[in-house]
């Protein structure tokens, strides 16, 4: 976690970490969002790589790495609100692929609203 950079960068934080299944929370600021005042949808499928990464991370030898191979988005409504909440789990574990999904939720006053799904390979890494 001490060299996620780029998820300390924008805010990111795992709430929780299990065997198989991460989530966590961002609260928007305005540099996630696009002009219109949108969330960027670079910050959308940057949530659902992490969650799926560290889900996959959780099922490898402690001694291996996992890299996004494949990864796909499907933006089904506009982030709006103060807040997005990420969850990633694997559906298939396996030796040196992991294929894993994730849900991107808006947090807004009238509720949850599901505003991306995301699926992905994970690669396994062995040391070297």
């Amino acid at each position: 976690m001490a060299r996620q950079h780029f998820m300390k960068l924008l805010g990111f934080n795992l709430q929780q970490i299990e065997v198989g299944k991460t989530s966590g929370r961002l609260i928007l600021v305005p540099e996630h969002r696009q002009q219109t005042g949108l969330v960027h949808g670079g910050v959308t499928s940057t949530l659902a790589d992490i969650v799926m990464g560290f889900a996959a991370y959780t099922m490898v030898p402690a001694t291996h790495h996992v890299v996004t191979a494949e990864l796909r988005v499907s933006y089904l409504h506009p982030g709006k609100g103060p807040e997005l909440e990420a969850i990633g789990w694997v559906l298939k574990a396996g030796e040196k692929m992991n294929f894993c999904e994730s849900e991107i939720w808006s947090l807004q006053p009238q509720g949850k609203l599901l505003i991306a799904k995301a699926s992905s390979v994970m690669a396994t890494i062995p040391p070297s």
